[in-house]
């Protein structure tokens, strides 16, 4: 698997801000968990956290999915905030938003 610190890695201590409401907090966690609502969605986060790297290109070797269902599950991590991609050459690569796992986490432990 292709490594980079590229300049799609966040700098540590980037966080969402955290949700000021009880409704809020209930819609920020649907949303993560929906972004999460996929075997292969939960699979690419972990390689990503795995990897603690910017990952370039090889997402679709690891998966038994085709590149294209990989660039639709990429899309709906990107969109929810969960991860980052930045365009290097002819490629896309790929890391965690490391705030926005911190928030999901800490939205799962205030259940």
């Amino acid at each position: 698997m292709k490594r980079s610190k590229a300049a799609c890695c966040p700098p540590p201590g980037k966080r969402p801000r955290a949700p000021r409401t009880a409704a809020a907090a209930n819609d920020a966690l649907a949303r993560l968990c929906k972004a999460l609502g996929h075997p292969a969605r939960v699979a690419i986060l972990r390689m990503l956290l795995r990897e603690q790297a910017c990952v370039c290109g090889d997402i679709v070797d690891e998966l038994p999915l085709a590149q294209s269902t990989v660039s639709q599950h990429l899309k709906q991590l990107k969109d929810a905030g969960l991860i980052r991609g930045e365009i290097d050459g002819p490629r896309v690569c790929y890391c965690v938003e490391p705030g926005a796992v911190a928030l999901l986490k800490e939205l799962i432990d205030s259940l």
